[in-house]
């Protein structure tokens, strides 16, 4: 039997061998792969392409002379009242198919197009060419230097604010009472003329219907006349109309009768408008 003490060194030998082996496997078993951090793309991201907003219909045209920006609330009857010209003008010079279809930010041609110049055909040899005549957007025939210019200068100049004394015209009242409201370009764009229900309301010069009915809010049923290139007047709150659109008038004819469509109160609303311009009608009507 062995001493207590020879067996104690043994087990501790014994331990120490186990424990010797455990380091050596420990030792010699493959490393793990380090793990590694996730890989972040930081190249730059492409902006992406922003949706426009398509523009309005002949937004190139903004600004230029002879072309209006349509506003909230507008109709080709305002538009037309607003820039001298006949509501239907402004339809065929657009191509617009229902002239009820405008939208705000469109910008329509509110004057004549420019006539365009035909080239003369080639002279038969022997013989002299011919000049061509032109004429302006007035019909009127140009002179050889106005020719010239027009030639030179393809942009089209802005309409002149100059009304020529032919344009000018000598208005009659059109309605017998008394002004019951004043002139005001911000408020009021023409006097108010007092009156009975069906009082005779007459044209206040020479022209043609460019409008007649009620299909601008305010004025009630309203006649619109066209007197030249310069004037219209507008006779609004009728309660009768007694002319048809495109009807020619003569001056002191009856068109209208007296009347509160579209306002509190038996009266004439006039106005002179002059290019499209409200103007004060008491410095246009003989004084009383």
């Amino acid at each position: 039997m062995e001493p207590m003490e020879s067996r104690g060194r043994t087990g501790a030998w014994g331990l120490m061998l186990l424990l010797s082996a455990l380091m050596l496997a420990g030792c010699a078993a493959p490393r793990q792969p380090a793990q590694r951090a996730p890989v972040v793309d930081r190249s730059p991201v492409p902006a992406t392409t922003a949706a426009t907003t398509p523009l309005p219909p002949g937004a190139e045209n903004a600004g230029k002379p002879g072309y209006y920006t349509v506003r909230p609330g507008d109709t080709l009857i305002r538009i037309g009242l607003e820039t001298g010209q006949n509501w239907r003008d402004i339809q065929a010079w657009n191509g617009l198919v229902n002239p009820n279809v405008i939208e705000v930010g469109q910008v329509l041609r509110v004057a004549p197009p420019e006539p365009v110049a035909v080239a003369a055909p080639a002279p038969e040899q022997g013989t002299a060419a011919q000049p061509v005549p032109m004429s302006n957007a007035q019909g009127r025939p140009l002179t050889e230097s106005s020719t010239t210019t027009a030639a030179a200068s393809p942009a089209p100049a802005a309409a002149p604010t100059r009304v020529p004394a032919t344009e000018e015209i000598r208005f009659i009242w059109p309605a017998n009472g008394p002004v019951i409201d004043a002139f005001d370009e911000a408020r009021n764009k023409g006097v108010g003329i007092g009156g009975r229900a069906g009082d005779p309301v007459v044209a206040a010069a020479d022209g043609r219907v460019v409008y007649a009915g009620a299909g601008l809010r305010g004025y009630g049923n309203l006649i619109i006349l066209k007197h030249n290139n310069t004037y219209l007047t507008a006779y609004a709150h009728n309660q009768a109309l007694l002319v048809r659109e495109d009807q020619n008038v003569r001056q002191g004819q009856k068109i209208a009768e007296m009347g509160s469509s579209d306002t509190d109160r038996v009266k004439l609303h006039f106005e002179v408008r002059r290019q499209g311009k409200p103007v004060d009608p008491l410095n246009h009507l003989p004084r009383r």
